[in-house]
């Protein structure tokens, strides 16, 4: 595996990977984290992709010269996140291409993140995601050393923003 900085170039696979994660997420039956309907359907959500390939920092990782996963990092959370008072990287998505499920892209991912912070001299690495249903998003995570830190709500979607510690 391979992980390179991206660019807004990358957008179009992250709406990709998004469309194959929801496709994935309705066939099992749990619509409750993104609906039923491809991102690439909605133009909103493609600009918000677009916005986050443009504004954060954005690493791609590559498996037999494919495009396996994707991560967004920024100095600070979306505007539905509270702030914190130190300085932090927030991962603002983290979406892996479903053909790579299980070979642990996302877990590459969040380990750059963690270098990234660290080379960064940031302290607090922190994540938000859907907390509805089994939790199973949330311990996802939790199996990759975040903790839980607060429930949120935005309309009636359940969220979770978790964090972890990074040495310096």
């Amino acid at each position: 595996m391979e992980i390179y900085k991206g660019g807004p170039g990358d957008a179009p696979v992250m709406v990709a990977m998004l469309d194959g994660a929801v496709a994935w997420l309705a066939a099992n039956g749990r619509t409750g984290q993104w609906g039923s309907e491809p991102w690439s359907g909605d133009p909103r959500r493609v600009e918000r992709i677009a916005g986050i390939a443009r504004d954060d920092e954005i690493w791609v990782a590559r498996v037999d010269g494919r495009p396996a996963g994707v991560m967004a990092v920024a100095p600070g959370p979306p505007h539905y996140v509270d702030p914190v008072d130190e300085p932090e990287l927030y991962i603002t998505l983290l979406v892996t291409d479903r053909a790579f499920a299980g070979h642990g892209v996302g877990g590459a991912l969040i380990a750059k993140a963690r270098d990234e912070a660290g080379a960064k001299g940031v302290g607090l690495l922190r994540v938000d995601c859907y907390g509805g249903d089994d939790g199973r998003l949330v311990e996802y995570y939790r199996s990759n050393g975040f903790e839980t830190d607060a429930a949120f709500t935005v309309g009636d979607w359940p969220g979770r923003v978790l964090s972890q510690r990074i040495g310096r």
